[in-house]
């Protein structure tokens, strides 16, 4: 039985970025999404307005069925950050016109919201929370010390805190 000699792998002669390697296993998935290229997905940043650029992604382009009709363009459905639909649906219009002005062609008619969640980690970094001084402390215990409800003392503790910090950040 002979051994079957397998084709050796061609050589570039030089490096690829892993963008380059995976293109080409992501190419199919996004395509199954509507979308033709990954450049609406890798360039949302520049495309969006603010604050939809940290606050929204794409998730799909669903092209229309009639094809009698000319370019009609494409649904645009954009996955959102929590407490932002209403945000997001209210400037559906101009994210289209962002998305179109930045490929110079009719390529979304209209932007919907999708029903999938936000992925995590693809929006805005959270801030350090900062440590509050025992001088701030002190201050916020006595003027919180008189009222009753521990629920409530503890709301107002914690606004309190928050609001020397952000004082103090002004200040300096």
């Amino acid at each position: 039985m002979a051994e079957e000699k397998l084709p050796e792998p061609k050589r570039r002669n030089r490096t690829l970025s892993v963008a380059d390697v995976l293109s080409g296993a992501l190419d199919p998935v996004l395509k199954k999404r509507g979308f033709a290229t990954r450049d609406i997905i890798t360039h949302w940043r520049v495309i969006a307005p603010p604050p939809y650029d940290q606050t929204t992604m794409p998730d799909k382009l669903v092209w229309p069925r009639s094809a009698g009709h000319g370019h009609e363009g494409a649904v645009l459905y954009l996955r959102f950050g929590p407490g932002q639909a209403l945000f997001v649906q209210h400037a559906a219009p101009e994210i289209a016109t962002a998305v179109n002005r930045y490929f110079g062609y009719l390529l979304v008619n209209e932007v919907r919201l999708s029903a999938e969640p936000f992925t995590p980690g693809s929006g805005a970094k959270r801030q350090k929370t900062r440590e509050p001084s025992q001088n701030e402390i002190a201050k916020v215990g006595a003027a919180v010390e008189k009222i009753d409800d521990e629920d409530l003392k503890a709301a107002l503790r914690d606004l309190g805190l928050a609001l020397a910090g952000r004082s103090e950040r002004k200040d300096g």
